[in-house]
């Protein structure tokens, strides 16, 4: 989300650094960063110090997860931790056994594979077991032992096979859930209704402080870290655990898999490659950025490698014949935010060529993904929006700089690519704006362009607190966004039911978050046909 007015300095033609940087100690701190993800010492922690974990704790308080789902594999993921709210989980500096198996049956009669794993404490005694040889479009439970205790049983799915004939997918779709501004209601829902899959698009945490009084839930039950901002690999492992002990999440965790990519508040609040929010020192900030992806990556039921040479989060999924699915990263290699990081007019800046939001391996990756899909409908999922989400300030047409209409060139590289390829059935979901928008898919907003496509917007878990059904910032974005079809500002969560013939995306929003429990209902349901990038609004 938008942060403070920051001070900028140009250091080329059109090319804006924050902080007084100049582009050689840019280029200097980006090869830093490369070399620090292997330094020995970069992941060094208290744990060292910590004491043993006390006898007859529970080392299964942070729930079991799966994700990243294939067509023959899962991830099953645990992290140890008797006294979650403790530094280092009360796990101290010695290695663990846990033990895992995966069953054909809830009650964990037909185990189908067994092993074990090490919880270390340079991992955050995590574990991540990538489970091989399964069926397609299966449905297995799996579970975990460590110190003489027994986890819950969770229940994961595997995807269909590449190409096989696929009925109907559906995909829940989460975003944004600060601890401190409600409950997680949106997730006791999810966990009812089980779909096949949940793609969480960033913002599982939150590095900024929290109240002493804990916000909305109205509790002290905290880390010591929680009232300062997160700055160091402890902090990030502490607010994870905090996250972490929430029953509803564990239960949405613990009833399908998780399709997981990180935004901005994973580490710092529309941080730009190695380029942080504020005027903090480039090579700290690097040093945090890795320790934060380290924590991301040691809390996420990924499949992705250890941060390090090479470390990569964007991926793709496919299921079946029905979807492609290429999880983006417009965090890791983008450019620096211009006009102060604040929603203005665009400029030459935003359509500055050399500027990017996705970095051009990652542009070409998603290209050659559009190109070679075979499947009924091509997905993007990511973090803020591709579509202008224009309000009128002052006479002047004013978009948000951290999402797509802040890089103008990359999205028409992008969006002109897909409809030169014959792209067809090409959908966008995202997260970060804290409300629902249902838009067109173009190029260019600013003069005539073809529809290529739809984007579905969620809204937040949790951060903004209520919200409202709409609000100023709703009814000013559908004034000067004649695209937006659809829009709300409560929260809740998208439900996507995705079949040959149509998407359909349910809307799920509830009047509060301040009480744990409050239902959910459907605010709207937004129908697309096969074929067409029309949008049907009931």
């Amino acid at each position: 989300m938008p942060g403070a007015q920051l001070s900028t300095l140009r250091v080329g033609p059109d090319k804006v650094v924050r902080g007084g940087l100049t582009r050689r100690r840019f280029l200097t701190w980006t090869g830093v960063a490369a070399g620090l993800a292997t330094a020995p010492t970069l992941f060094a922690t208290d744990a060292a110090s910590a004491p043993a974990p006390r006898a007859g704790g529970n080392p299964f308080t942070l729930g079991v997860a799966s994700g990243d789902p294939l067509p023959d594999g899962i991830v099953l993921w645990t992290r140890l931790a008797v006294d979650p709210l403790a530094r280092a989980g009360g796990m101290g500096a010695a290695s663990h056994r846990v033990d895992w198996e995966l069953a054909a049956d809830e009650g964990m009669r037909i185990v189908l594979r067994r092993g074990t794993a090490t919880a270390t404490a340079r991992g955050g005694h995590s574990v991540h077991v990538d489970v091989r040889g399964l069926a397609p479009a299966t449905d297995y439970f799996y579970r975990f032992r460590a110190l003489g205790e027994t986890s819950r049983i969770g229940r994961t799915r595997t995807a269909p096979a590449a190409g096989s004939p696929t009925g109907q997918l559906t995909v829940a779709m989460a975003s944004c859930q600060s601890w401190a501004d409600g409950f997680y209601n949106a997730f006791a829902d999810m966990a009812a209704t089980a779909p096949d899959v949940i793609a969480h698009l960033g913002d599982y945490i939150y590095e900024k402080p929290i109240p002493p009084d804990g916000g909305a839930r109205a509790t002290t039950a905290m880390p010591a870290s929680a009232h300062r901002e997160c700055a160091t690999l402890d902090d990030y492992r502490d607010r994870y655990a905090l996250y972490k002990l929430d029953a509803d999440l564990q239960r949405a965790h613990a009833t399908s898999p998780f399709i997981t990519i990180f935004d901005d508040h994973e580490v710092d609040n529309n941080w730009a490659g190695d380029i942080p929010e504020d005027d903090q020192p480039i090579p700290k900030f690097v040093t945090r950025h890795a320790q934060a992806i380290r924590a991301w990556w040691e809390n996420t039921p990924t499949r992705v490698s250890a941060p390090g040479n090479g470390f990569r989060a964007y991926r793709r999924f496919v299921f079946g014949d029905l979807a492609t699915v290429s999880v983006l990263d417009t965090r890791t290699y983008r450019s620096d935010q211009v006009n102060g990081d604040n929603d203005t007019g665009q400029n030459a800046a935003t359509a500055d060529t050399r500027r990017t939001i996705t970095g051009a391996a990652q542009e070409h990756w998603i290209l050659d993904g559009l190109s070679a899909s075979r499947a009924r409908w091509n997905v993007l999922a990511h973090q803020t929006p591709i579509a202008d989400l224009a309000h009128d300030d002052n006479g002047i047409r004013a978009a948000s700089m951290d999402g797509w209409s802040g890089y103008e060139a990359s999205r028409a590289r992008i969006l002109d690519g897909a409809r030169q390829r014959r792209v067809g059935n090409l959908v966008s979901i995202v997260g970060d704006i804290h409300r629902n928008i249902v838009s067109e898919l173009r190029s260019t907003y600013t003069r005539p362009s073809p529809t290529v496509g739809v984007e579905l917007a969620g809204t937040s878990i949790a951060s903004g607190g209520d919200g409202q059904d709409s609000d100023d910032q709703d009814r000013a974005l559908k004034a000067g966004s004649p695209h937006i079809h659809f829009g709300s500002s409560q929260r809740g969560y998208v439900l996507h039911r995705i079949t040959h013939a149509q998407w359909q995306a349910e809307f799920r929003v509830t009047p509060t978050i301040g009480d744990r429990g409050a239902p959910l209902h459907r605010r709207a349901l937004v129908t697309i046909p096969d074929g067409r990038p029309d949008i049907d609004v009931i």
